[in-house]
């Protein structure tokens, strides 16, 4: 007997997700985020040596706790939407859309900052990895939220300069709101980055794209 075996097409919802996705560029951003985490697994040993701005005898920061601030500002690009007006107007809410792609920016994020102990990196370095590319991804998601996609990447290195120019204090200890250098035992750092990190997803996974924004598709 013959057996036909017919072709089961993807469903609706998930042909809207894919294409959800493709239309912010979502598989760009992960593919440039991949290459910048496979360099920084590399380099897994690195320092990243801070500027002796206040006559420091030697401080550095491992490079992978380092990293994460890129792989924020490059997955946050994906919460431009090239059809603004289309999601603020469409008779079916984009919200569970953009709560999954928030969802699964994160989890790529995580995935990201942990690959370097592929290469060596400890496991202390890896915490601190993994808190600061969620704080740093927060940022960029509110960053994406009161100034516009375009400038998703402003908050994160208005807090990563400051952070690398003038975040050590005098006796060689970072400062307390340079939260992304302390090290990974730091609950402080660990309680600002989850903070961040919820505000930032919670407010690019509920709220419309900003009519500013809006404005620039016409």
């Amino acid at each position: 007997m013959k057996r036909v075996f017919a072709y089961s097409p993807a469903s609706p919802g998930l042909r809207a997700l894919l294409g959800y996705a493709r239309s912010r560029n979502v598989p760009r951003a992960a593919l440039v985020a991949l290459v910048v985490a496979l360099a920084a697994t590399v380099y897994a040993g690195q320092q990243v040596p801070l500027p002796q701005l206040r006559q420091l005898t030697d401080y550095s920061v491992p490079l992978a706790a380092v990293v994460p601030v890129v792989h924020a500002v490059v997955l946050a690009t994906t919460t431009f939407s090239p059809m603004a007006d289309l999601e603020h107007t469409a008779a079916q809410p984009m919200h569970r859309h953009r709560a999954v792609q928030m969802a699964a920016v994160l989890v790529y994020a995580t995935l990201l900052a942990v690959l370097p102990m592929a290469a060596g990196a400890s496991a202390e370095v890896t915490v601190a990895a993994v808190r600061n590319v969620a704080g740093y991804l927060g940022l960029a998601m509110i960053g994406a939220r009161l100034f516009g996609s375009g400038l998703a990447w402003l908050p994160p290195l208005a807090v990563f300069g400051p952070t690398l120019l003038a975040g050590v204090r005098w006796d060689n200890t970072p400062e307390p709101w340079a939260w992304s250098i302390h090290g990974p035992h730091s609950v402080p750092a660990a309680v600002t980055a989850t903070v961040l990190c919820a505000v930032g997803l919670v407010l690019a996974a509920t709220t419309t794209p900003r009519r500013a924004e809006r404005d620039e598709q016409g």
